[in-house]
């Protein structure tokens, strides 16, 4: 089976080359981190990593001219993307990160800060199980409340719950992963979550 033609989304904000060698680690050849609209509308599969301040990953998307480029290859053309951490948290309508800062609206809903008991540390740092909806194409290879890493003090509040496809209990129920058709998000970090990252890169590759 052909390999797909894979690119990771640079726009200067985070975790791109740690996402990449998890993807190469995979035997995926077709790899390529880049903001040229070229590579972009060439590919197959896109990868919209992130961390830091929500703000300035939405002003360095917006320096690079790559929001108009990204509506029309996700939403238009269909093109299946997955959102990490910071990246899935731009998928939101908005988010109250140090004032009110709008997302690619993507997926109705806010990014709003973690308010929680005060045994409860934030940010949010370490690995939990988290549950998922088992029809999900992210966690085909994954076992039932399967382990993964987070690193955020904020997380995605969504409008409607039916894009919710996986949660963490840290106090609350805390949005692990979001899906709207071909647009998938994960709050938590693939790429450092070891055997769970890796399998679920392999679903959502093997699933285009």
């Amino acid at each position: 089976m052909k390999q797909p033609n894979i690119v990771i989304i640079d726009y200067g904000v985070g975790n791109t080359y740690s996402v990449g060698n998890a993807i190469k680690f995979l035997g995926y050849k077709r790899l390529s981190i880049s903001d040229n609209p070229k590579e972009i509308e060439k590919a197959d599969a896109l990868i919209l990593p992130g961390v830091g301040a929500f703000e300035e990953a939405v002003k360095n998307l917006k320096s690079r001219n790559l929001i108009p480029l990204l509506n029309e290859q996700v939403l238009n053309r269909q093109k299946p993307i997955l959102g990490i951490c910071v990246g899935m948290q731009l998928l939101a309508t908005d988010s109250n990160e140090k004032g009110i800062h709008p997302g690619l609206d993507w997926i109705k809903g806010r990014v709003e800060k973690l308010e929680l008991k005060p045994e409860f540390a934030v940010p949010h740092v370490g690995w939990n199980n988290v549950s998922f909806n088992e029809e999900c194409p992210l966690f085909t290879r994954n076992e039932a409340n399967a382990n993964f890493y987070f690193d955020h003090s904020y997380y995605f509040n969504c409008e409607n719950p039916d894009h919710v496809v996986a949660h963490c209990k840290y106090d609350i129920e805390v949005t692990a992963a979001v899906q709207k058709d071909n647009i998938f998000g994960v709050q938590f970090h693939p790429e450092k979550s070891q055997t769970s990252g890796l399998k679920l890169f392999r679903s959502f590759f093997n699933a285009l």
